[in-house]
């Protein structure tokens, strides 16, 4: 158990450094240089990875152009992909599978929708839209807290008990069943940075989504 239970290593200005704070130190180095060298000698794969990222969100978000949020999510695409699967090098668990880690990605989200909702709308028709009656502003936000949770959660659950399973079968049989619980953790991994991917865009193209009457007003002009 003590791969998946995050570890203290050291400390470091009074604060403990643990496995997962490392693990994400790791997947970072590794995306980093990965981009470095890509641009080096196969800048055609960087623009193949953009490509596709930039597709997957345009057909989720249902939008023709989405470059704007390209940045976001495709790097928390990237990043999610391979941070769950730093959990198949030994001594080590998945940044993911650290409770801290989904919630701060989700909390990103959850300042993203807001950020692109008003610079899509303005301030005030943001608002005006996000809840109507206006006294029921409280209560969605209320629910947009409840679905980061919900979003923390499910990637959180998912990446914790994909490395828990694959610790305690490895502890029992260690000669036959490796390789399989890798790529079975890889697997886990990139479908889970999928869904979080997914469900992020979702969450903006419904903060930017143009009302009809303002597409009708738009035309007038």
């Amino acid at each position: 158990m003590e791969s998946i239970t995050p570890q203290v290593i050291f400390y470091m200005f009074g604060l403990p450094i643990k496995t997962t704070i490392i693990a994400t130190w790791i997947a970072m180095g590794f995306i980093t240089i990965s981009v470095l060298l890509m641009n080096a000698f196969k800048p055609e794969l960087a623009e193949m990875i953009v490509e596709f990222l930039s597709n997957l969100i345009s057909d989720i978000m249902n939008i023709e152009s989405p470059e704007p949020y390209l940045p976001l999510i495709g790097t928390l695409a990237i990043f999610i992909t391979v941070a769950n699967s730093t959990g198949i090098l030994p001594f080590f668990s998945s940044p993911t599978s650290d409770i801290n880690t989904p919630l701060a990605l989700a909390m990103v989200v959850f300042f993203a929708i807001y950020y692109y909702g008003i610079r899509s709308k303005g301030f005030i028709q943001f608002f005006k839209e996000l809840a109507s009656p206006i006294f029921l502003l409280p209560l969605e936000i209320v629910g947009q807290i409840s679905r980061t949770l919900s979003l923390t959660l499910r990637l959180f659950g998912n990446v914790l008990s994909g490395d828990l399973i694959a610790s305690i079968l490895l502890s029992l049989i260690p000669l036959f069943v490796p390789l399989p619980l890798m790529g079975l953790s890889l697997l886990i991994g990139i479908l889970q940075a999928y869904v979080f991917t997914a469900l992020a865009s979702v969450y903006v193209a419904s903060a930017i989504e143009i009302t009809e009457e303002k597409i009708i007003n738009s035309e007038r002009k």
